[in-house]
């Protein structure tokens, strides 16, 4: 069941069990006139749905016991339970001692919200074991908890599985003084609804660990022989110009600053801009007069928010490939443009240019994918990973843009929206 269909439905369900309850406490008419809903059930689903809303950012983060602290009171509220409790898998990386323990408790109590803590959240992790090891839903009758207190409004509990990607990752179990099919099978939808919650997580998770990992291509990138090359370059004006010299390493040193900081995701144009000029100069040094760079820019895209390292690469790439046996000269221009909505970037060289074909296979390949994409020394890494990140930022309609063909040069542009929800600059 996909996760709009188990919202619908963990909706629907609560909203009937609530509208049983609110019928009672209040006449029907008079509730609605009150709160501006046509039916008490209306406003059960409203009700049902703003609870929901509030539990969701706290699942996102995963099953920890902030998360499920966050979270077991709107739960709570949702189910009108007496009280929820949430018991999670204990860690595989435990000691032995540990894993005994777990298998004799069933997991790790992360947390209980309600009444009846003291009498019985103890016994939670074993009554949640059969849920963990089978994954399947649980009526706990009075019997089974065991509790003499005639006052405790703990006479039943109801668990179900938690099950994230195909394992259970944990239990909810909702505590009250009767069970009814209907109560039943809220839970059983409530639970459906978290686990969904946490896959989420889990695919946030993903994410962030491969935006990690393509940072850490992109810095791969940076050759190590462009460093070697930079400073070798930088110890040949120590004697004849020490002022050059002396200029270039703080240029090399403002370069490196930016390009190994801690990764951010995005930054402005004109940061990346900076970068790059550093960069040239550099390479100019290097290669002297055979070299040529221009940069056009408009004033009012410099504060755009563009990701991280995501043009000097196509700068890098660029000169790795377009100056490969060229003995003539070289130039790269770069521009960015205002463009309505959009900030229009652009870096063209005139260099050996590529087939298109060979091109097709780099950017089909993937930044982290081995195979004959790859090119030697790692020319296509940029291209490819910059190309992946502007798709899964803005979405496929902004990837690269590739127009080259051998012997005449290569121009690679990239469209950035000037703004985008939840996108901006440190």
């Amino acid at each position: 069941m996909s996760a709009p269909s188990v919202l619908v439905l963990v909706g629907a369900v609560v909203a009937a069990v609530f509208a049983g309850a609110a019928g009672r406490a209040l006449p029907s008419r008079l509730r609605a006139r009150r709160h501006g809903f046509g039916t008490p059930a209306d406003e059960a689903t409203f009700r049902a749905l703003h609870t929901i809303s509030r539990a969701s950012p706290s699942l996102r983060a995963g099953l920890t016991r902030e998360s499920a602290r966050k979270a077991a009171r709107h739960l709570r509220a949702l189910l009108g339970a007496e009280a929820v409790a949430l018991v999670a898998v204990r860690p595989a990386d435990d000691d032995a001692d540990a894993d005994a323990d777990a298998e004799e408790a069933g997991g790790e109590l992360l947390v209980w919200d309600g009444e009846g803590g003291d009498r019985h959240s103890a016994d939670a992790p074993a009554q949640a074991h059969p849920v963990l090891t089978g994954g399947r839903p649980r009526v706990l009758t009075p019997d089974a908890l065991g509790c003499d207190d005639p006052a405790c409004r703990i006479r039943v509990g109801m668990l179900a599985p938690l099950t994230v990607e195909g394992r259970v990752a944990g239990v909810l179990a909702v505590y009250g003084p009767s069970a009814s099919a209907a109560r039943v099978r809220a839970v059983g939808e409530v639970a459906r609804w978290v686990a969904g919650q946490l896959e989420l997580a889990e695919l946030d998770s993903s994410r962030a660990r491969l935006a990690e990992a393509e940072m850490r291509a992109l810095r791969a990138q940076i050759s190590p022989h462009f460093v070697y090359n930079s400073l070798t370059t930088i110890a040949s004006f120590v004697r004849t110009d020490p002022e050059r010299a002396r200029e270039l390493l703080l240029d090399f040193a403002d370069f490196a600053r930016y390009s190994f900081r801690n990764p951010r995701d995005f930054t402005t144009l004109a940061d990346e801009l900076r970068s790059i000029d550093r960069y040239l100069l550099l390479e100019r040094a290097r290669f002297g007069d055979r070299l040529h760079f221009s940069v056009e820019v408009a004033p009012e895209v410099l504060p755009v928010a563009v990701p991280f390292l995501s043009l000097q690469p196509l700068v890098e790439n660029s000169i790795r490939h377009g100056m490969e046996g060229a003995r003539t000269e070289f130039h790269i221009k770069i521009v960015a443009r205002d463009a309505g909505a959009e900030a229009t970037i652009s870096v063209e060289d005139d260099g050996v240019g590529m087939d298109p074909e060979r091109l097709r296979g780099i950017l089909s390949a993937g930044a982290l994918s081995p195979g004959p994409g790859r090119d030697r020394g790692g020319a296509g890494i940029g291209l490819a990973n910059v190309d992946e990140r502007m798709r899964q930022v803005y979405g496929d309609e902004y990837g690269l843009t590739v127009e080259t063909a051998p012997g005449a040069g290569t121009k690679v542009s990239l469209r950035v929206p000037k703004y985008r929800p939840g996108v901006f600059p440190d």
